[in-house]
């Protein structure tokens, strides 16, 4: 494979996920922080956040960007439900919403015992159709990503919603900062960043494994990997279970027994990423102010 200077290599594994001819393509630039990418491919198109704009963003081959929704309630992570209804975390309302397919909204989860959320950050839902979701304080600490308040829970925790009872179920209360999380393939790994460190240097930036159990436990809680530029924030995994991450200088690839494989360099500070176009193997990327795209050989795991 000839060199590339978007991509560093850590493992030669990693020239079978790439495409050695790819470039990094700036897609848009004029957000002030790009968040949450989700693709429909039944639409053919990707949406995602721009927080402080109070705006989400819709990409298509064709037509370029368009506003799709303004204002947005500060929405940053995205996904869709195996219905194709986009769910969304919205921090200046603290809550997880539904957009039906009438274009209509549905609050799925605000409170939990009776208290508000921090600010539900991404999300996730499994096939079973249970919703999954972080809920740091990112929305809550300035006026910028959303209204500055004090948390009314006490714990910054992961939760699981389950749609059809209204249940909501904190399944992990000891992260500093719950942030990106994304199942394995076969559903039976949840990993969840921790992204501490980017208030206090003290803090994690490392992604947690943990096994699921039964469908809503969790167990066998450990650390996957570290970031070693910045900190996870987005990560998404893809069909051979590498799991890939954002970082402080571009995206970081994780084989699944934890492995650093390589990086895709970006020139700005990435928040998040997914996998899109017709065939899955189209890595879009949020990074600060632009959105990026790249062609890999891997395929995603994003259904539908």
């Amino acid at each position: 494979m000839a060199k590339n200077p978007i991509y560093e290599i850590h493992d030669p594994r990693f020239t079978n996920l790439i495409v050695g001819s790819a470039r990094l393509e700036e897609l848009y630039s004029g957000c002030r922080w790009a968040e949450g990418p989700v693709w429909f491919s039944d639409a053919n198109h990707l949406i995602w956040s721009d927080i402080p704009n109070q705006r989400i963003l819709r990409w298509t081959p064709e037509g370029g960007v368009s506003i799709f929704r303004q204002p947005s309630n500060f929405a940053n992570g995205h996904t869709r439900d195996r219905q194709g209804r986009l769910i969304s975390c919205e921090h200046g309302t603290r809550r997880v919403t539904r957009t039906e397919l009438d274009g209509s909204i549905t609050v799925l989860a605000e409170s939990y015992n009776g208290r508000r959320l921090n600010s539900p950050n991404d999300v996730v839902v499994r096939s079973d159709g249970t919703i999954w979701f972080t809920d740091p304080t990112y929305g809550i600490l300035s006026d910028y990503e959303g209204h500055r308040a004090e948390p009314e829970q006490a714990t910054r925790n992961v939760y699981r919603l389950d749609p059809h009872a209204g249940e909501v179920e904190a399944i992990a209360t000891d992260f500093n900062q719950p942030n990106g999380l994304a199942f394995s393939p076969d559903e039976r790994t949840l990993y969840v960043a921790d992204s501490g460190a980017s208030h206090d240097e003290r803090l994690p930036r490392h992604i947690r494994a943990f096994d699921v159990v039964d469908g809503r436990g969790l167990e066998n809680d450990r650390v996957f990997a570290s970031i070693d530029d910045g900190i996870p924030d987005g990560i998404r995994t893809d069909l051979a279970g590498n799991l890939w991450s954002s970082a402080g200088d571009g995206v970081h690839c994780f084989a699944p027994d934890g492995s650093l494989l390589g990086k895709v360099l970006v020139p700005q500070t990435v928040a998040n990423l997914t996998f899109g176009g017709p065939r899955r193997n189209r890595l879009f990327i949020a990074a600060t102010r632009s959105l990026y795209s790249v062609y890999v050989a891997v395929t995603g795991t994003q259904e539908p």
